[in-house]
Order: C-alpha cells, then structure tokens, then sequence
C-alpha cells in the first residue's frame, strides 16, 4: 500500500482564501457585488440575545490580525469592557470601516464572540454560586478540537476574574497545558484518572504510584471506581498520614449517576442533609434539584457523608474535590445545602443550549446616514437616533 502523503499545514483564519471557505457565500457574493458598484464605510453593531459577560478578547484579536493582513483600517469600540455584564440585545461592540473588507468577515466573528461571553457568564454564575470554593477547569475533553478548547478555558478565566472581583475564589487553573496560560499558570493540574486505577488494580496502590512518580506535589485520588468511596478514601488517608495532615491530600468524588454513594440510599441522604443543612430539603425542589440533593452520584448528601466519615476518622483536613456535571444549577443547589467541597472540577461552564451562543451583527450605518432593519432599531447608538429622527446636536 503507498504512503499517504501528510495532509498540509493548516493556513492561519486571517488569510483571504480561508476566510472566503469558510464564510457564508453571501457575504462573499456581497463583497463582490460592492466592489463592482461602489465601496462604502460602514458601521456594525454586534449583540447577543441573551445576559453574558464580556468575552470578546479572541475575536477582536483576530479582526486586528485580519486587518494587518489586508492592510486596512478597522476601527473597534468595545461598548462593554472584558469580564462587564452586558444586557439581552445590548451592543457589545460597534466596528467602523470599509464594506469592502468587512463584509465577508461577520461569519468568523460571530463564531468567535458568542459562545465565549456564554461560557464566561456561566463560569461567573457558578463561582458567585460557591465563593467559597476553588474551581478547576476542565473543559477540554469536552470540546471539539483545539480552538474551542482555547475558547472555553479563555471564557472560564474571564467569568472567573468578574467573580473574584467580587469576592469569590473562581477558577485558579485547568486540566491541560495549552490554556493554563489564562489562569496565570504554568502547567495543568490533575492527578490520575479512573484508568490509573484500573490499571493499579487496587486505589491503594494506584495513590502509592503517583506519589512514587511525583513525591513532591499533592495527591488527589479518584475514590469511586470501585463503589467504595469511604473505605477506599479512608484506606488512602490511613496510608498517608503526613499529606493528610498536611492538607496536601484530597479525595476526589466522581460517582456516576447509576448508584449512590457508599453507604447511602434515599433514606441515608435525607438524614444526612437533616443533620447538616435541614432548610435545603425543606422547600419545595424540582426533580433535578432534589437529585442533586438526595439523588444518586455526586449529591450534597454524598459530599456531607464523606466529610462526616473524614472527620470521624481523625483527618479533618483531607480536602474533598467533587466532579461529574457542575453547572450553575447544581452548584447553586450546593451553596444551599452548604455542601463542604474545596473544589470543583468541570467543564460544565460549556453552553448547554448552543442557539443561546449565537452573536448577531446588523450593520446600523451606511457613509455616515444611520439605516438598520425594522426592528433593531435599538442598536443603533443615541447620536444615531438623533440624526435618524431628523433631530439636531
């Protein structure tokens, strides 16, 4: 059989001839219909239709790219700074310049604003949520290919920082080392997943390995692959009393939602909770909420019952580092349950509703006479409603 011949290096997004691929046509065909009848200069406005916070660093980095390459000017005003809230259908940005080189780049943009001020404004919803508590990002293994992966963990820092800004400990890094930059690190974190424990075949031993491997960071160990997350966890702690002690061990609750937590069952996560925050199981709960209540796998019941059996046990200060679908509800639910979690690892600060993402651009001014469809009025800024309206200065 021939050798298949290596598939070529990818061109940059700011070349013309990848633009052109991957825009809608009818931008390229207006772009060709303008340049046969005339340029003009124009003005868009960009909005989404729904709450996000500010995210917009990636796309209008690569509008300046863009217009480098082309050799023209483009002028951006970012009506919303990084990491502010903007409102449903507010105009994030407003970008000025030539029909000619703009109009066969609103596909792109819009691709790269939408589902990063999403994404932010979820990450900013759930560390406000828990302010207590320190967040992993891990949102790779979640996304498709590497420009969303730097999308999503450029998102997560920017909605971490609005929440520290207020107080919450948000995100201090992520699982992987491509993006560990926007967290202001060197390098992922992360320890070992379930497979390193199948492999071990005992979590015991598994924990014992990764500290052989790498003595001098903290061990964090997955302590549900085999249904026995309190005896394994115990069995951990026992085994390393030094890092116990230290508060350089955790035990990381992963439990699926096919079984619950060892030891417990409906009955068991009900006195659980009664015991620790009676007021979270008294008002009235959706089914979701009272899963991640009282439900199976990783519930405030759950995350209570470890702590109790920690604590019991003589290591108080063993971290608990809780994963598996923590969004903005479930993590909100876990503020009311006063769950004692020291950190969250997810990725599911991912928009879950993908048509919420979408990012509109209406140009809002043609040579300078204000003109947008009936209907976005709205985008249009105050001076432009004066000169639309036929007021003055």
């Amino acid at each position: 059989m021939p050798r298949r011949a290596a598939a070529p290096a990818a061109a940059p997004d700011t070349d013309d001839a990848v633009i052109t691929a991957r825009t809608d046509s009818y931008f390229n065909r207006t772009k060709q219909i303008v340049q046969r009848f005339g340029d003009a200069r124009v003005t868009y406005a960009v909005f989404l239709r729904r709450p996000v916070v500010s995210a917009p660093r990636l796309a209008l980095d690569w509008m300046r790219a863009v217009a480098k390459a082309r050799g023209v000017e483009i002028q951006i005003d970012l009506v919303h700074e990084e990491g502010t809230w903007v409102g449903a259908g507010d105009p994030l940005i407003y970008v000025t310049g030539s029909f000619v080189a703009l109009s066969d780049l609103e596909t792109l943009l819009l691709q790269k604003l939408g589902a990063a001020c999403v994404a932010a404004h979820n990450a900013y919803q759930m560390c406000l949520e828990l302010p207590k508590v320190a967040f992993l990002a891990m949102e790779a293994r979640h996304c498709a290919g590497a420009e969303m992966q730097e999308m999503m963990a450029y998102a997560a820092a920017i909605g971490s920082r609005a929440a520290q800004a207020e107080g919450a400990k948000g995100f201090i890094g992520n699982a992987n080392d491509l993006t560990a930059h926007w967290f202001g690190q060197k390098a992922g974190y992360g320890t070992m997943p379930h497979a390193l424990i199948g492999y071990a075949g005992n979590t015991v031993r598994a924990a014992e390995m990764f500290h052989e491997a790498f003595p001098s960071d903290a061990l964090t160990v997955l302590v549900d692959y085999f249904g026995r997350e309190v005896t394994d966890g115990l069995a951990v702690a026992r085994r390393f009393p030094e890092l116990a002690a230290a508060g350089r061990l955790s035990m990381r609750l992963d439990t699926h939602g096919g079984r619950f937590l060892e030891g417990l069952d409906p009955a068991e996560s009900y006195a659980v909770l009664e015991r620790h925050a009676p007021g979270a199981i008294r008002r009235y709960r959706s089914e979701t909420e009272l899963r991640y209540l009282v439900g199976t796998g990783v519930s405030a019941a759950a995350i209570w019952s470890m702590r109790e059996q920690l604590d019991a046990a003589g290591f108080p200060k063993v971290r608990i580092v809780a994963s598996s679908g923590f969004g903005v509800g479930k993590c909100r639910v876990m503020a009311e349950a006063k769950a004692p979690i020291d950190v969250v690892g997810t990725g599911s600060f991912i928009p879950d509703a993908w048509s919420e993402t979408y990012a509109t651009a209406d140009i809002v001014d043609y040579d300078g006479t204000p003109r947008v469809k009936v209907g976005r009025e709205f985008l249009l800024r105050h001076e432009q409603r004066r000169k639309r309206n036929g007021g003055g200065q």
